[in-house]
């Protein structure tokens, strides 16, 4: 076989260990990282205000939505170079060199304005809401949050790149979808006011605290992920006034990692069949989460609720510390056994019974419950069979 025709035929499947290596390369090493920054922000937050960045219980249920989100990759690759490869292989129209810097550069530029175009459908289309909602559920706002992550959202996210699949090689666009969230990590965070005028091109924590925030002045502004240019650009910036008061307009109040993943989706679907006429059934799933019959397609900018700083996350100071212990105490056994498991080791199916065994019993008293009751016997089973 000539050579240029072997090169031909083997470069897809260099494309595709590049992208992975690159992808295993850049998440696996940021571990380390978060844990070291989320260390940092506590022992800051602590000297600037005397307190920590956030509560240990909702720190612990942003962890769990994070690990959730995660555990479809163990089963299946990930959606978004998989999807990207494909167009590239088959449909690429030209072929940007990797190693010019002018690829990269437009690379870095395509990635940010594809995620500021999902991120802002994710917030105007209430089906792909139900999805992204979860992110915006904690009622803190600390480097936890920026893990707080749902399971279904990375199912729709990839269809915004593939228009760079046309020309531009898989490993860099590998590495910038990689950084472009890796970047957003830290703007999640309290401890950083204002960064001069980095503010004007860069999305910083400033900028992201309004996001995050259900202040009326908030509501779907700034949707930037390196960048803030386009919200400047598009109109759908607004600069950091009021005290931010973090959350949905309507608070879900639960640390339950399945609950926060269904309930939205349960509401759309009650909200579908009680909706009369087939036209106004359709926009309850793709016109915005505060649309209605008669009103405009993102609803009424009146009808969202004033906040109240001193009543926001009541619900939450429920739970002691000892019951929050007991929780942080079962997550850790849940990861050993499974980390065990994945090992084979002699000694995992023991104290993977142990788990079953110590869930069914914190279950039983009342220490592990979901606002969902029908799961209740869905949880028994799976830990008894």
């Amino acid at each position: 076989m000539p050579k240029s025709v072997a090169e031909h035929i083997q470069k897809p499947f260099i494309y595709q260990i590049k992208s992975r290596f690159l992808f295993y390369l850049v998440v696996r090493g940021s571990i380390p990282f978060f844990i070291a920054f989320i260390g940092l922000e506590f022992a800051v937050s602590w000297v600037q205000k005397r307190k920590l960045s956030g509560r240990i219980n909702d720190g612990i249920s942003s962890l769990s939505l994070g690990i959730l989100s995660r555990l479809p990759d163990v089963l299946f690759r990930s959606v978004d170079l998989i999807s990207y490869i494909y167009v590239w292989n088959n449909y690429r129209l030209f072929e940007l060199p990797w190693d010019s810097p002018w690829t990269w550069y437009l690379t870095f530029l395509g990635v940010d304005f594809a995620y500021y175009c999902f991120h802002r459908i994710s917030h105007e289309v209430n089906i792909l809401w139900a999805a992204h909602q979860i992110h915006h559920s904690s009622e803190d706002y600390n480097l936890f949050t920026a893990l707080r992550q749902s399971v279904l959202q990375k199912y729709t996210s990839w269809i915004f790149n593939l228009p760079m699949a046309l020309f531009i090689p898989p490993s860099v666009f590998a590495v910038h979808l990689q950084f472009n969230l890796l970047y957003q990590f830290w703007i999640h965070t309290e401890v950083i006011s204002n960064l001069g005028p980095l503010e004007w091109i860069l999305n910083t924590p400033s900028h992201h605290r309004v996001h995050h925030g259900r202040n009326p002045y908030c509501i779907d502004k700034n949707y930037g992920g390196t960048l803030i240019i386009w919200d400047r650009i598009f109109g759908t910036f607004e600069a950091e006034d009021a005290e931010v008061v973090y959350g949905l307009t309507h608070p879900v109040n639960s640390f339950d990692p399945i609950m926060l993943q269904l309930r939205p989706l349960a509401h759309i679907w009650n909200t579908f069949w009680a909706t009369p006429g087939f036209c106004n059934k359709l926009s309850v799933i793709f016109k915005g989460p505060g649309w209605g019959p008669g009103k405009p397609r993102l609803g009424l900018p009146e009808e969202i609720p004033v906040v109240n700083r001193t009543c926001t996350g009541f619900q939450f100071c429920m739970l002691s510390q000892g019951t929050v212990l007991l929780r942080i105490g079962f997550i850790i056994l849940s990861l050993t056994s499974f980390g065990l498991l994945m090992e084979n080791r002699p000694k995992a199916g023991i104290l993977e019974i142990i788990r079953c065994l110590v869930f069914i019993g914190v279950y039983k008293l009342g220490y592990l419950r979901s606002q969902f009751s029908y799961l209740g016997y869905a949880y028994e089973v799976r830990h008894l069979f």
